[in-house]
């Protein structure tokens, strides 16, 4: 702990650690000279740092989001630690964020109470007695955000973005996707064993005898089988159309009788609609089927693992640690359970992040740096909008729409204008798994209020601190966390090639994603609509499928092929990110003498700093576990696989045709 006097000198020294580190921009010990820009770029510009970084233990991989993230973490521990130290809170946010962090870091408090907290949620599922119990079960604990069975919420209507519908999706799995279920080879088989004796294990945990156990943890296994053969898989996820079907309540119980949506909804507390989204039709034929067919015990061993899963973490060491064995160190091989405090700091920040946000806000993002970002976005921007303008494959009324949406696009950066409101939300020092379970209800009772509202533009999906960035088509907004500007994204010490290499990079990233395979179906005003003429579409599905072809062809494994249908959202993005990126640096630069730093030329210093970011180590386990869930590529891939495309890239390090880092020409993908 510290005290406020102890504050200053705390913050001193992590802003003199990052001064250190902002001076140091690309730190040439990270290159591996011995392998030439043209045959492994990413080998190149981060070899040196992949060969002498360890993978610490607490961790499944690191990279360099990982470095920045763990230093953010501190700055998070310095506020938490100053709140509960202090004994006048200057908010109440800052009293939460002091009773939070306090009653997550009361070990001895966890260890003594095991599940006792969490009984008389046991109790209510002991005491159903059938369906109709069950389905309201389901609405209770998606209320406490467990998705056990489905997840009901809301999201702005896909035709109508200003207004918010009501949503239910496809949930209800324990593992990491569906196919986990279904994959036939060794590895797949015994992880689903490995599952069923990890559920046994928690069960038992809860008191349950080894052979109640058993038979819970493999009804468990069936109903989820079930629920997973109805599900759609990552990739078909990816087209909005299959995730919306629109209809009113009427229409619902005539096609699904077996489900009582109305007795749910009331039960949920969601307010009076007419009309919902029930985004997966087979799915919930599927639930349907197994909340009539399947035995009331066998739900209710399900909704008591569902629900332990959910609030493992909080528990004592007993639950917390059977549950790091399986999803920490068999799903990702990670070697050591994080420290307690990085764990309890992340909770906050996870369940009350504008409040603890605020606080980072003040003392960790300058104002000037907004100004600076904005800068960089209006240059970004403007690079995009000179490409689209002269898009050759692109016809005029394509891009006349294009070109609105562009300048429509919604900026944000730092943190939101208003903070959200915590004052109904009662945070104590009382049980730390308590505080979670409030918080999490807090924020679903935030959600269903605003069914059949309109959409409020000014919220943000990430808390400030977050080191990451996102694209929302829904809303047509780009969103930049106060936390990612700070190195090795951005530093206002860097020069300009740097800094548009990497934070640069992101920018034009996440604006490419509004006219990415997912993205571009949506217009201006965030509504799913067909603006695209025939003949343009076609011309740009074939350059996306040519980028799902060249990355399927990457192979993290030899048995083990990228998912190019999954990644590719992701990977236009990254190809158009760092061409844009490139473009601004150039419009910036003009005419002015190129002047070479630390013998690189800015163009190279561009693309050095924009390989920098994908710098990252993964434990094979790890690494398996991205490739089959995760639509990101891995760094060496996002790295690569766009640079070999760009004759930007080549003419910088002179790279001939043949080389491997310039992909041939009729295979080169050209989209944004």
């Amino acid at each position: 702990m510290v005290n406020s006097g102890m504050f200053k000198t705390t913050l001193a020294a992590v802003a003199c650690a990052l001064a250190t580190l902002a001076r140091a921009d690309f730190d040439p010990a990270n290159f591996d000279r011995a392998v030439k820009p043209q045959d492994d770029f990413y080998r190149f510009a981060d070899g040196g740092w992949i060969k002498r970084t360890e993978i610490p233990p607490d961790r499944a991989l690191w990279a360099a989001f990982d470095v920045l993230r763990d230093a953010n973490l501190e700055n998070l521990r310095v506020l938490c630690e100053r709140a509960t130290a202090q004994n006048d809170q200057s908010s109440a946010g800052e009293q939460k964020v002091s009773d939070f962090y306090a009653s997550g870091m009361d070990a001895g408090a966890a260890e003594a109470a095991g599940a006792t907290p969490l009984q008389f949620e046991f109790d209510r599922i002991e005491a159903l007695h059938s369906p109709a119990d069950v389905l309201a079960e389901l609405a209770h604990l998606n209320g406490l955000g467990v998705p056990a069975g489905f997840i009901f919420g809301c999201s702005p209507d896909l035709h109508d973005s200003n207004m918010e519908l009501a949503e239910v999706d496809q949930a209800g799995l324990g593992l990491p996707d569906r196919d986990y279920y279904f994959r036939s080879d060794e590895k797949s088989k015994k992880l689903r064993v490995d599952y069923v004796a990890h559920i046994s294990r928690m069960l038992q945990l809860l008191g349950e005898s080894p052979e109640m156990a058993q038979a819970g943890s493999e009804a468990v296994m069936k109903l989820e089988t079930t629920l997973a053969q109805a599900s759609l898989t990552l990739v078909q996820l990816r087209d909005p159309l299959a995730s919306y079907h629109k209809l009113n309540l009427s229409e619902a119980a005539a096609i699904y009788p077996g489900l009582n949506w109305r007795a749910y909804f009331a039960k949920a507390e969601a307010p009076a609609f007419v009309s919902f989204n029930l985004a997966h039709p087979v799915f919930f034929r599927a639930f349907s089927d197994a909340l009539a067919r399947t035995p009331l015990a066998d739900w209710q061993a399900y909704l008591r693992w569902q629900f332990l899963h959910a609030y493992a973490p909080y528990l004592s060491e007993g639950f917390v640690n059977a549950n790091f064995q399986f999803f920490g160190a068999e799903l990702t091989g990670a070697k050591k359970l994080k420290p307690r405090w990085k764990r309890v700091v992340a909770t906050v920040d996870g369940c009350i992040g504008e409040a603890l946000g605020e606080l980072y806000v003040a003392n960790f993002f300058a104002p000037e740096t907004k100004g600076r970002a904005l800068k960089l976005v209006a240059d970004v921007r403007a690079a995009l909008r000179d490409r689209l303008e002269h898009l050759e494959w692109m016809d005029g009324p394509t891009r006349a729409q294009a070109l609105a949406k562009l300048d429509t696009l919604v900026v944000k950066i730092g943190g939101p204008d208003h903070w959200r409101d915590y004052s109904s939300l009662i945070i104590n020092r009382g049980p730390f798994v308590l505080n979670v379970l409030k918080s999490n209800a807090f924020e679903a009772r935030r959600q269903l209020k605003k069914i059949g509202w309109p959409v409020d533009r000014s919220e943000w999906d990430m808390s400030p601190p977050t080191v990451n960035a996102y694209y929302r088509p829904d809303r047509n907004e780009i969103v930049f966390p106060a936390g990612v500007f700070q190195p090795p994204f951005f530093n206002p010490q860097w020069d300009d090639a740097v800094n548009y290499g990497a934070i640069g990079q992101v920018i034009g990233h996440e604006m490419t994603h509004g006219f990415d395979d997912q993205g571009r179906r949506f217009d201006a005003q965030g509504n799913l609509t067909d603006w695209w003429t025939a003949e343009s579409a076609v011309r740009f599905k074939a350059r996306a499928a040519a980028i799902v072809k060249q990355f399927s062809a990457y192979r993290a494994f030899p048995d083990l092929p990228l998912n190019g249908e999954l990644t590719q959202g992701e990977n236009i993005a990254d190809l158009g990110g760092v061409k844009i990126a490139y473009a601004a640096l150039e419009r910036d630069l003009g005419s002015a003498p190129r002047e070479s730093i630390g013998g690189y030329t800015p163009e190279q210093r561009f693309f050095i700093s924009s390989a920098s970011v994908w710098a990252v180590r993964f434990r094979p386990e790890a690494l398996r576990l991205q490739v089959q869930t995760n639509p990101h590529a891995p760094g060496e891939f996002r790295c690569n696989g766009p640079l070999s495309n760009l004759p930007e890239f080549a003419a910088a390090f002179h790279v001939p045709e043949g080389a491997p880092m310039r992909r041939p020409a009729a295979e080169r993908v050209d989209i944004w």
